[in-house]
């Protein structure tokens, strides 16, 4: 039997050591509850954001300007053909009178025969026209292939008046006709033509090659060749030249040889 006092200090030493050793596992559970009510507190863990893709600028290109309407250009038709101007005939008052003879003498590319024509006969190059100017002051002017060339020619003799001596003015300026021309790309029987619309066309081929049809509206004569080529005149505008063909094109195409 032990001593009762050496049971005693070992029941002690090991009650000490147990106690060591609780202490230290609380403080463990200690610890790890603090960290844990400490992430409770603060919330969950946001996670890492992603990363932005790269932005490429954009680059923005200067419009493209819209090209300008040609002078004089024609829209489609159905036809797919648009007639050519080849004539304008104007014209204008000079607004006083004149001696033809003085303007043949002294201005160039000018011509006067009385005997033959009451008028002298002027030409310019750029618009390449041609004038008849008369002694009362009226004024022809002829060859232009667009409405704006035929009034600048006119402009241009009406200088061409002015520089001689003469009190000219420019008044009354008016396309009286406008000459067109096109090529429906068959050849056309004309004889059936003549036969099915007697009523407002002539063809006499021992006289002239051409069918003369007369259009009421627009009021347009057409010369019409076997070939397919079609004379327009008589217009005052050339929308009626553009109109008068699109009505005749399914007439031609009904008469196309075969």
């Amino acid at each position: 039997m032990l001593p009762r006092t050496r049971i005693l200090q070992a029941t002690v030493s090991v009650a000490s050591r147990m106690a060591s050793r609780t202490s230290s596992t609380s403080g463990v559970f200690a610890s790890s509850s603090a960290v844990e009510a400490g992430a409770s507190s603060m919330g969950s863990v946001p996670r890492p954001l992603a990363t932005p893709a790269p932005v490429t600028p954009s680059i923005s290109m200067p419009a493209t300007p819209a090209t300008p309407a040609t002078p004089g250009y024609a829209p489609p038709t159905p036809s797919g053909i648009i007639p050519q101007l080849q004539n304008i005939v104007s014209t204008v008052n000079l607004g006083c009178k004149l001696n033809l003879k003085d303007i043949a003498l002294h201005a160039r590319n000018a011509e006067y025969n009385p005997k033959r024509f009451a008028a002298v006969i002027m030409r310019i190059r750029e618009p390449r026209t041609t004038a008849l100017i008369f002694s009362s002051g009226k004024m022809v002017c002829t060859g232009a292939k667009s409405e704006d060339h035929s009034r600048l020619a006119a402009r241009k003799y009406a200088r061409v008046i002015q520089k001689l001596g003469f009190d000219a003015k420019f008044m009354d300026f008016k396309i009286q006709n406008m000459v067109g021309s096109c090529d429906v790309k068959f050849p056309i029987k004309l004889e059936g033509l003549v036969l099915s619309h007697g009523q407002f066309s002539s063809y006499e081929p021992e006289l002239f090659p051409g069918l003369i049809y007369r259009m009421v509206k627009p009021r347009i004569v057409l010369l019409i060749f076997v070939s397919g080529k079609v004379v327009l005149t008589g217009a005052k505008v050339r929308t009626e030249i553009y109109q008068a063909f699109e009505n005749i094109y399914p007439i031609l195409k009904a008469f196309r040889k075969a």
